[in-house]
């Protein structure tokens, strides 16, 4: 299959729970840090989402937002959904986005061990005292350098969480969100719960991957039990930003205790590094990770990496490894890589500037201001 093919599979319709997704195209989240310093959306963010809806994409799904002000803003101009002025804000890019007849989900984002206010000395938290690998990122408001190691999470701490974690839900609904996407990986805060060597904890939550993934699987619940049959998802992935080799020490076995134990969400999304998506994603046993996480869950998945490649797309989908494509690179270089796709015509090659964050901010006055710390 080629580029100009029409009759590519993911111009197919698809119901994704009670969302009716005119083709199997999605926007991958993408930090973009284009919100005003106290994290409100603007009217460039609503026009920039927009501007996929328009292009035919079937869902889009946000960049990371923090859920709560106390420690899980990642990075300077993140957009949050914690005040009554970001959930306005937020209102007017659904509006825009559906204006134009596709759905939008909010991705929920909790920075934990790896938040840029690390740069300037703000307390981080995470499930252990930990340093995090690699280093920070100067593009989205860090000094660069290694990061410094969060303050271990108490039981308080982590009820905390989840209680951000559920009121950001509730207020991605009353903005009118179609669904909240709770993301569990990239090496963010849940993602540092189910990561052996970034969880030393010997509590309920540490130690086999039954108790490293309780904490994403604990504020699933809690969001189920707040919001009823809202549309939920999951978000995970085995690299990180700041380490792209790590993988799922269990393979196969771990997979299988993760995807069964979220199987509660409403589709799981997975990212795999790598131009070649199958074969990144393939466990030593032969499965794709996105392959074992539609069989053991019994759910809609989400395949995430290198998507723009429309015959890898293509085999995604046809080989059974996935049920919606997001792209990312992709989406940014075609924002109607759709439209494109119905007509074959063209698309442009992507320009690596395109991923260069719009980040403003760079001192720690800024970060007090955003904060209120």
């Amino acid at each position: 299959m080629t580029a100009t093919e029409l009759a590519h599979p993911a111009l197919e319709p698809f119901g994704l729970d009670t969302l009716k997704l005119r083709n199997r195209f999605a926007v991958a989240p993408m930090t973009r840090v284009s919100a005003e310093p106290d994290g409100t959306p603007t009217a460039q963010m609503a026009a920039y989402y927009r501007d996929y809806a328009v292009g035919g994409f079937g869902l889009i799904i946000t960049e990371g937002v923090y859920p709560d002000t106390a420690h899980s803003q990642g990075y300077f101009n993140q957009p949050g959904l914690v005040t009554e002025r970001h959930i306005a804000g937020w209102r007017g890019v659904v509006d825009a986005v559906h204006a134009a007849g596709a759905p939008i989900v909010a991705q929920l984002m909790h920075a934990g061990a790896i938040s840029q206010g690390n740069a300037y000395g703000f307390e981080t938290i995470g499930p252990s005292a930990v340093q995090p690998r690699g280093q920070m990122m100067a593009d989205y408001g860090g000094v660069g350098g290694p990061w410094n190691a969060p303050r271990e999470m108490t039981a308080s701490d982590i009820d905390d969480v989840v209680a951000g974690f559920v009121a950001a839900a509730e207020n991605a609904r009353k903005a009118g969100f179609d669904g909240v996407e709770i993301h569990g990986a990239n090496g963010y805060l849940l993602d540092q719960f189910l990561t052996d060597y970034t969880n030393q904890r010997t509590d309920e939550y540490g130690g086999p991957v039954e108790n490293r993934i309780r904490l994403t699987a604990r504020v699933l619940r809690a969001m189920r039990d707040a919001l009823g049959d809202f549309l939920i998802g999951v978000r995970l992935s085995q690299t990180k930003v700041n380490d792209f080799t790590y993988r799922w020490p269990g393979a196969e076995a771990d997979a299988q205790v993760i995807f069964a134990t979220l199987a509660e969400a409403d589709y799981l999304h997975i990212a795999s590094e790598g131009r070649n998506f199958i074969e990144t994603a393939r466990f030593p046993g032969g499965a794709t990770v996105t392959q074992l996480a539609r069989e053991v869950s019994g759910r809609p998945v989400i395949a995430n990496g290198g998507m723009h490649a429309l015959p890898q797309a293509a085999d995604v989908l046809t080989g059974g490894h996935a049920d919606v494509l997001s792209l990312g690179t992709g989406a940014l270089a075609n924002p109607d890589l759709p439209r494109r796709v119905e007509t074959g015509a063209e698309l442009p090659a992507f320009d690596h500037e395109m991923l260069h964050p719009m980040a403003t901010l760079d001192s720690a006055a800024a970060w007090r201001m955003r904060t209120g710390k």
